[in-house]
C-alpha cells in the first residue's frame, strides 16, 4: 500500500516596513519573516531617515541570524545623472550588505542589476504599475523579475486572477495594512507640479491631504484612511502565489511596527481563534495609525477610503485642546507614558507642532501645554499620539541592539566596473507633429492625429483603414478590462492601425500574438511609462518599443541629455493638459467636471475616463517656446495633448515649464 504524504500548509511571509535602526530591530523583535528598507538615496520614501551601507551591514546581519530577509528599496525614477552612482551603489549592496532582493521601479534597474553582478531577487515596485493579469508574463522571462507588488486598488476577485496568471518563477506581494494613496501608485504627478518633489522619487509632499474648497464647502477630499485588511486576511492565505503580505509603513515608528506585525502574525497563525482575532484587531486599532478601512478588497462590499466624517491625520485621537490660550490643556481620553509624542492638529494648520510627553497622566487627567510661540490652536483641535515606546518594547529593542555587531570601516571603493551605456539611436526619424484627444472627427483622420483607446472606441471608429492614426492606450489597465482592451487592440488592427502608444511597458503583452492581418504593429513607449534615462529606454527597446516619449517630469538639463544618449527615437509632451494624478476613487462628496481649489486658490477638477479619475490642474504645460531647443537636441515627436475642459473652470496663465527651470528633486 502507497503511502501518499500530505501537503504542508503554505505559510505567507510577513513583511515589515523598517526606516530607522529602531523600527528595524522592532521588526525583528515582533518576528517578521522580512523587512523591507531604503538607503539615503534612491528610494521612495526620502522623508524617512533611512540607512547607510555602514549602518545596514550589522543590521541584515543580525536579522540573517534570526532567519529574516531584508529587502532594499531602489524604487526610485533615475535621471541621466543617477546612473553610475546607482551602478555603484547596487555593487557595494551586493559585496558588503548582501541583501535578499532589491525592490526597484524604473526599467534600468534590471540592467543595473546585472551590470553589478546582484546575485539577490529582483522586485517589481507597486509604482511600475503592473496592474493587469497578462502583464506578468513578460516580467520572468524577458527582464528577471520574480516579484511583483500588486496594486492596493485590486479586489480579491481581481487579486486572484492575477494568481492564476503568474507564470513559473514569479510570486506576488500584497499590501495588507497602512497608508493609501488617493493616486494609483505610478501614475501620480501632484508633489512634482507643485515644486519639482516627485513622488517617483521619493519625495512626496502629499498635497492629497490638504484642506480644498468646492462650493463653499472646505475638506480633505482627497486624503484617505488607511488600508487594514484585518481579520480578511485570511482570504489570502490559500492563495499560493501570494508569498508575501506587505505592511507599509517606513516613515512609522518602532510602536508601530512591532503593534502591526505581531496583530497579523496572529491572525495568520491563529486566526481561527475567536478570541486571538479580537486580540489582533485591539493592536491594530492602537498601532497609531489612521482609521483603517477594507477598501475595494471585498468586491460586493467596496469601501470608499475617503470619509469626511472621519479623522485624516496619522496617529490615535487622545483629546482635544481645551482652556484658555494662556492656559491650554487636554483632556486626555487615553493614558500617556514620558516619551510619549503627541501632534497639535494636521500638519497643514498653522499651530501645528510635536509635543513631547515628560511624564505619565491618567486617562482622564488633564495634560498642559506650553502656550503656542506661534498662532494658538483654537479649543476643540485634534491631539493625536503619534509616537510611543513601552518600556517592554524599549527593553526588546535594547536587546537586540546589544548583538549587533560593530559597523566596519568599510572602504568606499569606486564601482569595480565602469557603467555601460547603450549606443544611441543614429537614425532618429522625421520630426512629427502629434495631437491626441479621446474625440475622433472626420477631420481627424489625418497623419499625426492621436485617439486614446477606450472600449467604446470601436464604434467611433471609421470603416475605412486606419494607418495614419496613433492610438495611444490607457495609463492603468484593471483586470476588470484587459479583455476589452485586447479586443479593442485587434479591431484597430484589422482596420489598418500600426502606430500604438503604450503607457507602461508591460501593455506590450498585448501585441506578443500574431495578428490574422500579418502586420507588425509600431510601438512607441507613452509618457505614463516614466522612461528618464537611457538604460530604461534600452529595456524598452529589448521589449520590442521602436520609440520613446520621455517622462514629462524632466527638468532641462535631463531633457536636452537623453536624445545623445537614447537607443531609441525619442519624443517629448510639449503642450497640453497633463493631469496631476489618476485614481479609481472619488469623494462622494466632491462633485467631478466642477473646479475646485487648493489652499493657494489655484484650481483644479476631476473628470472620469472610462473607470478611471483623472485630477487635472488649471493651467497647461507649454514648452512652445522651447520647440526649436529640444528639435535641435534630437526630438522627433512632439506630442500636444488636447483633452478638454469643463465650462466653468478658469485656466490660469502662467509659464507652464513644469519642471524645465525648476529642477526634478
Amino acid at each position: 500500500m502507497t503511502q501518499t504524504t500530505a501537503k504542508t500548509p503554505f505559510t505567507p511571509a510577513i513583511l515589515a516596513p523598517a526606516g530607522n535602526t529602531r523600527s528595524f530591530l522592532a521588526a525583528l523583535a515582533a518576528d517578521a519573516d522580512a523587512i523591507y528598507c531604503g538607503l539615503q538615496q534612491y528610494s521612495a520614501r526620502m522623508m524617512a531617515k533611512n540607512f547607510t551601507i555602514k549602518t545596514l551591514r550589522p543590521l541584515v546581519d543580525l536579522a540573517h541570524e534570526q532567519s529574516t530577509r531584508v529587502y532594499i528599496a531602489i524604487n526610485s525614477l533615475l535621471k541621466p545623472e543617477d546612473l553610475s552612482p546607482t551602478l555603484s551603489m547596487v555593487e557595494q549592496l551586493a559585496r558588503q550588505v548582501q541583501p535578499d532582493a532589491l525592490i526597484v521601479q524604473d526599467l534600468a534597474m534590471v540592467n543595473l542589476v546585472r551590470q553589478a553582478g546582484f546575485p539577490g531577487g529582483v522586485h517589481l515596485s507597486t509604482l511600475a504599475n503592473a496592474s493587469f493579469p497578462a502583464a506578468l508574463s513578460l516580467l520572468p522571462r524577458h527582464l528577471g523579475i520574480n516579484r511583483v507588488v500588486i496594486p492596493r486598488e485590486l479586489n480579491i476577485d481581481e487579486i486572484k486572477q492575477m494568481a492564476e496568471a503568474c507564470p513559473p518563477g514569479l510570486d506576488l506581494e500584497v499590501f495588507i495594512h497602512g497608508a493609501l494613496c488617493y493616486a494609483v501608485s505610478g501614475r501620480c504627478y501632484w508633489s512634482s507640479f507643485l515644486g519639482g518633489k516627485s513622488g517617483l522619487r521619493g519625495r512626496c509632499v502629499q498635497p492629497c491631504r490638504r484642506v480644498f474648497s468646492q462650493a463653499g464647502k472646505q475638506e480633505r477630499f482627497f486624503a484617505c484612511r488607511d488600508l487594514s485588511l484585518d481579520v480578511l486576511v485570511k482570504v489570502l492565505k490559500p492563495i499560493e502565489r501570494i508569498k508575501t503580505w506587505k505592511i507599509e509603513g517606513r516613515k512609522k515608528s518602532p510602536h508601530y511596527v512591532y503593534y502591526t506585525v505581531t496583530a497579523y502574525r496572529m491572525l495568520r497563525d491563529e486566526g481561527t481563534d475567536a478570541r486571538v482575532r479580537r486580540s489582533a484587531v485591539q493592536l491594530l486599532e492602537r498601532a497609531l495609525g489612521r482609521p483603517g478601512t477594507h477598501y475595494h478588497f471585498l468586491p460586493q462590499r467596496l469601501r470608499n477610503p475617503i470619509n469626511l466624517e472621519s479623522r485624516t491625520g496619522s496617529g490615535l485621537m487622545v483629546g482635544s485642546i481645551k482652556g484658555p490660550n494662556h492656559h491650554p490643556y487636554i483632556q486626555l481620553r487615553e493614558t500617556l507614558f514620558p516619551n510619549d509624542y503627541l501632534r497639535i492638529g494636521y500638519e497643514d494648520q498653522p499651530w501645528h507642532r510635536r509635543v513631547r510627553v515628560n511624564r505619565s497622566v491618567p486617562k482622564g487627567g488633564q495634560f498642559p501645554l506650553k502656550p503656542a510661540a506661534g498662532k494658538a490652536p483654537p479649543r476643540g483641535t485634534a491631539v493625536f499620539l503619534t509616537d510611543r515606546q513601552e518600556p517592554a518594547l524599549g527593553k526588546m529593542i535594547d536587546a537586540l541592539e546589544q548583538r549587533l555587531n560593530p559597523p566596519e570601516r568599510l572602504a568606499s571603493r569606486p564601482s569595480i566596473q565602469l557603467l555601460a551605456l547603450p549606443r544611441p539611436c543614429e537614425k532618429p526619424g522625421k520630426l512629427t507633429e502629434l495631437h491626441v484627444s479621446r474625440t475622433l472627427g472626420k477631420k481627424d483622420l489625418t497623419p499625426g492625429t492621436g485617439i486614446w483607446i477606450s472600449p467604446g472606441l470601436a464604434s467611433r471608429l471609421p470603416r475605412r483603414r486606419v494607418p495614419d492614426l496613433w492610438f495611444w492606450m490607457p495609463p492603468v489597465i484593471w483586470p476588470q478590462t484587459e479583455a476589452t482592451i485586447r479586443r479593442r487592440v485587434e479591431q484597430i488592427i484589422a482596420r489598418g492601425g500600426q502606430k500604438f502608444v503604450l503607457n507602461a511597458p508591460w501593455q506590450t503583452a498585448f501585441f506578443s500574438t500574431r495578428f490574422s492581418s500579418g502586420q507588425k504593429p509600431v510601438l512607441w513607449a507613452g509618457p505614463f511609462c516614466n522612461l528618464a534615462n537611457s538604460l530604461a529606454i534600452q529595456v524598452a527597446a529589448d521589449l520590442g518599443f521602436h520609440g520613446a516619449v520621455v517622462s514629462p517630469e524632466l527638468d532641462k538639463n535631463a531633457c536636452l541629455a537623453l536624445p545623445g544618449q537614447s537607443p531609441l527615437p525619442l519624443g517629448i509632451v510639449v503642450s497640453g493638459h497633463w493631469p496631476l494624478c489618476l485614481s479609481r476613487i472619488v469623494s462622494d462628496e466632491l462633485k467631478t467636471d466642477r473646479p475646485f481649489t487648493s489652499p493657494k486658490r489655484e484650481a483644479a477638477w476631476v473628470t472620469r475616463h472610462d473607470d478611471t479619475y483623472w485630477l487635472y490642474p488649471n493651467w497647461r504645460i507649454n514648452l512652445g517656446a522651447q520647440r526649436q531647443t529640444l528639435v535641435r537636441a534630437g526630438y522627433t515627436l512632439l506630442v500636444h495633448m488636447a483633452d478638454s475642459r469643463p465650462q466653468g473652470v478658469q485656466m490660469k496663465e502662467r509659464p507652464g515649464l513644469w519642471n524645465w527651470s525648476m529642477g526634478l528633486k
